[in-house]
């Protein structure tokens, strides 16, 4: 079987052709590829399906072996690979997952693809769309605890159930601990994916994702564009924002005439391989 490592600023995955290829156990599949001592490693597996109403599918698996609704960085690769390796000579692209049909534009650079701007679609503020436990239908600004600290999140679901917490300063927070328990917090019924943000300007902002599935990753686009919808919602940047992440810099935009946060970012290939 034929393998591609590619990566979005550093959230890396293994890519499959099932043009091609069959996987027959996706979520046995993924531990096993993902696992960093004994695997490929990445942080998530990407499937790569014809589709009935799109121009392709993409079924993407977590570390962990748990299906992912959406990851932003996930489709530009996968992107990437479509328009590199000729499956495709169309420069705009619909792609169906999870969480719907994601429409993107791909960045093209000496005949291949470098990176893509992606239509994410409609933020979900909703509590039991999140979901997320709560008595309101919008959670902004909302307290939570856990250790015994007080945080205040806001709630995003951008195909996947985000947290969003902004704080003074986000480098000496344990991820590990912090992270990981609000994961699992009760009131997140299908977990969660949590972003620690701090905003420097009102057009920038550092963050920090704890992702579902997976731990501390180098990026995450889902998390960063529901860091801006959520910065947004509590008036604290515009819409349109830089957001770095420990991988590096990716641009949000929640135009709110259409209601669809737009999010572009590089796709890299590391290698091609062979199980």
């Amino acid at each position: 079987m034929i393998f591609t490592k590619m990566h979005g600023l550093g959230n890396d995955y293994v890519c499959i052709n099932c043009f091609r290829e069959r996987v027959e156990d996706p979520p046995g599949f993924a531990r096993t590829l993902c696992d960093r001592h004994y695997g490929i490693g990445a942080d998530g597996l990407i499937l790569i399906c014809p589709s009935k109403v799109s121009d392709f599918k993409m079924e993407i698996y977590n570390s962990d072996g748990s299906v992912a609704g959406m990851c932003g960085n996930g489709i530009r690769c996968l992107g990437k690979y479509v328009y590199d390796y000729r499956l495709t000579g169309k420069e705009t692209l619909s792609i169906e997952t999870k969480s719907g049909i994601r429409n993107m534009h791909l960045h093209i650079q000496d005949g291949k693809a470098c990176g893509a701007m992606v239509d994410m679609g409609v933020p979900r503020l909703n509590a039991h769309s999140i979901p997320i436990l709560s008595e309101k239908d919008l959670v902004i600004n909302d307290p939570i605890e856990v250790q015994k600290k007080n945080y205040r999140m806001t709630g995003i679901s951008m195909g996947n159930p985000h947290a969003v917490i902004f704080l003074e300063e986000i480098n000496g927070i344990s991820l590990e601990e912090t992270g990981r328990e609000l994961e699992f917090h009760p009131r997140f019924p299908e977990r969660a994916n949590i972003e620690f943000c701090h905003v420097t300007a009102r057009d920038r902002m550092e963050i920090r994702v704890w992702e579902r599935g997976v731990g501390e990753t180098l990026a995450c686009g889902t998390g960063a564009c529901a860091a801006v919808v959520a910065s947004v919602l509590n008036d604290l940047t515009d819409e349109e924002v830089i957001v770095k992440l420990l991988g590096g810099e990716l641009s949000v935009r929640w135009d709110r005439k259409v209601n669809h946060v737009f999010l572009e970012g590089p796709a890299v290939k590391v290698f091609d391989g062979v199980l």
